[in-house]
């Protein structure tokens, strides 16, 4: 019999307000009755039934509340997950799921314990196009793959006054993009036999790192993952290489870009690309356009009240969450080191 899920959210911002509620406000599945925000109301501005709590114990109180999501600064995550899984609730974790690979461990033997889900929010995997990269391979358009690149570049030459920018217990890029790329990694070849990275701050008055090429290594191919704060032209996304083709993708999903116009994820072309941004499929038979699969964050959504509720395994397995914090940690040593190191 289907249930409706009781959501709290601690943190209403940028994740909060744009990848959360706006999904759990259309999906029949979720309720978001509570959000903490320790000085503004601005969730009950977004929709007034829900309730303004101002510390997390507070939303922890409470019985009916089935699923917590962590939406708040990095180094928080770890503290208020494992305070929402010893109160008996599920938890859903923006990335990165933990700031170390001990934490992450702790957390999902917890779950484990006592039989609820936790799991970071990989929302990544249901851009459009690496729902496109997907469809290429399962298609077999490139023949075996040799080499695949993923890039999430931005311009930003200013630091930010973020605790993204300066806050060393979990701010800096490998911490707030990596998860992501790695994570599209891992779940496209799997766990790599080593890593190296090349972890660096390259803007002026930086605090922490804003750049990273993380390299993992495949009996059959390598993987580069790559991402500056100071690239001007930083539309290019992925470069795969096969044995019977290539595909090169440019342009970055337009899901968050359509709810910061205050747009619910409920109208029927939801995620779907402008032609402009359509990849490009080059085989020996010449170049030619491969349309976009729409891009769509409810996948995630549902997949995770599937697994709540029992009927199937969470997508975002808790081994994948596992090799994304090993390979985070493994890039940080190699580039302290310059060593190669095995996963």
């Amino acid at each position: 019999m289907s249930r409706t899920i009781q959501v709290g959210l601690i943190g209403f911002g940028l994740s909060g307000r744009y990848f959360h509620a706006p999904f759990l406000t259309v999906n029949p599945h979720f309720k978001l009755v509570k959000v903490v925000e320790r000085h503004r109301n601005e969730a009950e501005a977004f929709d007034s039934s829900i309730q303004t709590v101002r510390s997390h114990a507070e939303l922890l109180a409470d019985p009916a509340i089935d699923l917590i999501i962590v939406g708040s600064p990095n180094d928080t995550h770890f503290s208020y997950a494992k305070a929402a899984l010893e109160a008996g609730k599920h938890v859903l974790i923006e990335k990165p799921f933990a700031n170390s690979l001990e934490q992450a461990r702790e957390l999902l033997e917890l779950a484990k314990q006592k039989g609820l889900v936790a799991i970071p929010y990989q929302n990544r995997r249901y851009d459009a196009d690496f729902l496109t990269i997907q469809q290429v391979l399962r298609e077999n358009q490139l023949g075996e793959v040799v080499e695949y690149e993923c890039r999430y570049d931005r311009y930003r030459p200013d630091i930010l006054d973020s605790w993204k920018e300066k806050d060393p217990e979990g701010g800096g890029n490998l911490f707030n993009l990596g998860p992501h790329l790695i994570d599209q990694a891992v779940a496209l070849f799997g766990v790599p036999q080593a890593v190296s990275g090349d972890v660096r701050i390259i803007r002026k008055g930086g605090i922490l790192d804003d750049y990273f090429d993380v390299k993992l290594f495949y009996a059959d191919k390598r993987v580069i993952l790559k991402s500056s704060m100071l690239a001007v032209d930083n539309s290019l996304r992925y470069i795969i290489h096969g044995t019977k083709g290539s595909f090169i993708k440019h342009g970055l999903d337009i899901q968050e870009e359509t709810q910061r116009k205050n747009i619910l994820p409920d109208t029927p072309d939801w995620g779907a690309e402008p032609e402009s941004q359509y990849g490009t499929l080059t085989t020996p038979n010449g170049r030619f356009t491969f349309p976009s699969q729409p891009g769509n964050y409810h996948h995630f959504y549902d997949n995770l009240y599937r697994a709540i509720v029992g009927e199937i395994p969470q997508e975002v397995t808790p081994e994948q969450a596992l090799a994304v914090m090993r390979i985070i940690e493994l890039a940080g040593e190699s580039s302290r080191t310059k060593a190669v190191l095995a996963f």
